[in-house]
């Protein structure tokens, strides 16, 4: 963890044309709330920045089709989606729109800084396509085709959904306008272009080596490979102007004369969402913006999914970099995709469940939103595309949760109460204090391999380590088994010793779950009679294990015991197992009428 005084965290903009499914939220969302949440315990001076996309043809696209106005579409999704975040626990500092008026002026203001600069734009004539039934340029999302890198037959003009290529229209073989079906003309049209190949030279250095004209800007081998990977490819294989603006009537409005009727490109305003949400959260908040985007303290993390590498990698640090005030991203942990039960998520089909689906359809699963988030940790597409299926979220639920996790809370608690009617022993030998340095010097190990994966983006073995650390606590408390000496010798003082290490265990597992679990860790505190966590407090914590000093003192009394994960495989109450096979007959009915289609009549 570096030392910089101001961290700046982003997730991707998710385009607010449609509700959000579990394959988003594990790819950008989940995974840098984790890391927020941890660094506000650790007491760091951190900002998380998000907000819907409102611009853009998929935006245009999904009005037409029902038959309302982009406005009504953004409202009703930008609601939708924000709304669902909250309720899964994603602890956004700020959650803007770029429909918003201050967004309009940050990102005109960005291109005319860039314009007058000079040297950063091309104004360039070509031939577009053009749909003459409806009389308008069509842009890339309106056009459709077979994809001439994989030949799947409904590939995009900007990019395959199928293989992921970023595409051009005149690639696609056999192009068709969305709007009418008909194939369109090629027609002139002039948009401004950015110079991303004169940015070339410096961008290689910086993703190889993590240098900006030789000096060190960011460690380089802290990236993922495919991340580098893909960049490289990019970079190497020549970088091109990039058109940054659109003919649509849609978007922001290119503000220079003889720009009528032309928009900013999304992908040249989207990201500058980062940059007004910054701005008006620190506007509400008293703050001064600029210091979370510009100097040498500053720390800036982008948070996407493998899709959108190119963009945070390459076109947006070029932007960054081109204006001449703002400082570049540290990392781009991008994540891999998640498919789901064995196939990837798809609206048309049905495949697959939305994040609102799953609140409301687990609506009557008590933890429902620490059992999806742990779930999903425990299989996040972190260098590797990974697979959702029901019946690991049952098996991470039961097995590792309530019997792991839980067991061990339940039976510390329990022993407490039953022994020391709940308060915390004093643990001595004669005059010997216990020596916790010494016998906590493997929790002191996993501790630190926990929080190192953390601030490696490495959050699945992190989580691991955490199901680790309640493992060696039920392991030790086993070992020991106080209630056979309790028969024999119930003022024994290794009962002492025990009972007070299994604390001092629960204890940082009330902050360290906090945040893969924070629905959660608020009721493990409760149980121990503890407040709830604040910034800073895992800090304290890690000092006090360093010093060999207690977590929870001797005298502490904490509360009565409360089941945290009541099972899904429960011979007295089968509804929540209920739930689960409801999902699972779902996706069996689709596969039967798939399968129904495909038989010769």
């Amino acid at each position: 963890m570096s030392d910089a005084k101001k961290i700046l965290v982003t997730s991707a903009l998710p385009y607010a044309n449609g509700p959000l499914h579990l394959g988003h939220l594990a790819g950008a969302y989940l995974p840098a709330d984790i890391y927020v949440r941890y660094l506000r315990l650790l007491g760091k001076d951190v900002v998380y920045i998000c907000g819907s996309d409102e611009h853009g043809a998929a935006i245009t696209m999904r009005a037409k089709k029902e038959g309302i106005s982009p406005q009504d579409i953004i409202d009703k999704y930008h609601n939708l989606n924000k709304g669902t975040f909250e309720k899964l626990g994603i602890s956004f500092d700020y959650y803007h729109r770029t429909s918003a008026q201050l967004h309009h002026e940050t990102a005109q203001d960005f291109f005319k800084t860039l314009d007058a600069k000079g040297g950063q734009f091309e104004k360039k004539t070509t031939e577009q396509y053009y749909d003459e039934k409806f009389d308008q340029f069509l842009a890339d999302r309106y056009i459709k085709g077979e994809c001439p890198k994989c030949q799947h037959p409904e590939a995009y003009g900007d990019q395959c959904e199928n293989c992921g290529s970023t595409l051009s229209p005149t690639e696609l073989v056999n192009p068709q306008s969305t709007l009418s079906g008909s194939k369109p003309i090629l027609k002139s049209t002039t948009h401004w272009y950015f110079k991303l190949n004169e940015h070339e030279e410096w961008l290689r250095e910086w993703i190889q080596k993590g240098t900006i004209d030789g000096q060190p800007h960011h460690n380089a081998k802290a990236w993922k490979k495919h991340v580098v990977g893909q960049c490289l490819s990019w970079v190497d294989g020549g970088l091109l102007p990039r058109a940054i603006t659109r003919d649509l009537d849609w978007g922001i409005k290119v503000p220079v004369d003889g720009a009528d009727g032309k928009v900013l490109y999304v992908w040249f305003d989207a990201p500058i969402g980062y940059i007004s949400s910054t701005k008006q959260w620190a506007k509400e908040n008293g703050k001064n913006w600029e210091e979370y985007w510009k100097g040498d303290d500053v720390e800036l993390v982008h948070f996407i999914g493998k899709d959108n590498i190119v963009f945070h990698c390459i076109v947006f640090p070029a932007m960054l970099k081109a204006h001449g005030d703002y400082a570049l991203p540290v990392n781009v942990p991008a994540n891999q995709f998640l498919n789901f039960e064995g196939q990837k998520f798809s609206k048309s089909r049905n495949w697959g469940i939305e994040q609102h689906e799953y609140l409301e359809e687990f609506k009557d699963f008590a933890n429902k939103e620490d059992a999806l988030r742990y779930a999903l940790i425990r299989n996040l597409p972190e260098n590797r595309d990974s697979d959702f299926k029901w019946d690991e979220f049952v098996e991470f639920y039961d097995k590792e949760l309530a019997d792991n996790l839980g067991n061990f809370i339940n039976r510390v608690i329990v022993l407490t109460n039953k022994y020391y009617d709940g308060q915390v022993p004093a643990c001595s030998f004669g005059e010997i204090q216990l020596d916790l340095n010494e016998k906590l010097a493997e929790i002191k190990t996993l501790v630190s391999n926990l929080t190192n994966s953390i601030e490696a983006y490495q959050f699945k073995p992190a989580i691991q380590t955490l199901m680790e650390l309640s493992s060696w606590g039920n392991t030790y408390l086993q070992d020991v088994s106080p209630w056979k000496i309790f028969k024999i010798e119930p003022d024994s003082e290794v009962i002492k010793e025990c009972m007070f290490i299994s604390l001092q265990i629960v204890g940082l597992l009330s902050i360290l779950s906090e945040p893969f679990i924070p629905f959660t860790a608020p009721k493990l505190r409760g149980l121990l009679n503890l407040d709830n966590t604040q910034n800073g407090d895992l800090t304290t914590v890690l000092e006090k294990l360093d010093n060999g000093q207690a977590i929870i003192e001797s005298g502490h009394q904490i509360g009565k015991p409360e089941i945290l994960f009541a099972k899904i495989h429960d011979r007295k109450d089968s509804t929540r197992l209920d739930i689960i096979n409801r999902q699972k007959a779902k996706l069996e009915t689709i596969l039967e009428k798939e399968k129904a289609k495909e038989r010769p009549a």
